[in-house]
């Protein structure tokens, strides 16, 4: 009766063990690095920045015909919150808690005022004007007063921000924020200060030319 004979277990090459050790040391280098767990290790391998941009060029000029009449400041606080299906929190998902401050302008466009908008009587000491309705701008979000509150992630999200060239994004929590500025502004009376700040411009203007009586309207 023959022995069976026993298959030793094939030992791993050390090239592979040398690779494998080394991958395991960059990882835990890299994790340790991005999520400070070790203390200090931020300071030694610190990163100096320097602005090697070339200048400015200057690649077309408009005329602006419009009247920035009035402009409103806003804020607010935006919670995105991204799950993902099967898997717990902990694992997958992100939660960002964000302030956004931003300013939209309201402007009423002179350059569309026609010959047949402007009225004026033969001694010149009453006109009619009528103009546009003033216009909302785009909102512009401030950096300086906007910030992240707190920023929750899953293991899974952390380690890819490790090899991200953009860990820790806040594009799409920034562009929630101008939307909702916008719809602010919308519903806000910022248009309707707008008209009124510009009538009252062109009333003083056009006193202060002469004319004893100014009447501004708007519409198309």
């Amino acid at each position: 009766m023959t022995t069976p004979v026993k298959r030793l277990p094939r030992r791993m090459p050390g090239w592979a063990k040398l690779v494998t050790a080394l991958v395991l040391l960059l990882v835990v280098f890299f994790a340790g690095l991005r999520l400070s767990v070790i203390p200090g290790l931020k300071d030694l391998f610190g990163t100096e920045t320097q602005d090697r941009s070339g200048p400015a060029l200057l690649k077309s000029i408009q005329d602006i015909s419009r009247y920035d009449a009035a402009s409103g400041n806003f804020q607010v606080v935006v919670d995105l919150e991204k799950d993902t299906k099967l898997l717990p929190d902990a694992i997958r998902g992100t939660r960002t808690l964000y302030v956004g401050a931003g300013t939209v302008d309201a402007y009423v466009d002179l350059g569309k005022v026609g010959e047949n908008d402007v009225k004026v009587n033969d001694d010149r000491t009453s006109a009619t004007l009528r103009l546009p309705h003033a216009q909302l701008g785009k909102p512009a979000l401030d950096p300086d007063r906007s910030y992240a509150v707190s920023k929750q992630r899953g293991l899974l999200d952390r380690l890819g921000d490790i090899f991200s060239d953009n860990p820790n994004g806040e594009q799409a929590v920034q562009k929630l924020a101008v939307r909702h500025i916008g719809d602010a502004a919308k519903e806000s009376e910022l248009t309707a200060r707008a008209e009124s700040n510009t009538t009252g411009m062109l009333e003083g203007l056009l006193r202060s030319l002469g004319f004893k009586q100014v009447r501004v309207t708007y519409g198309s």
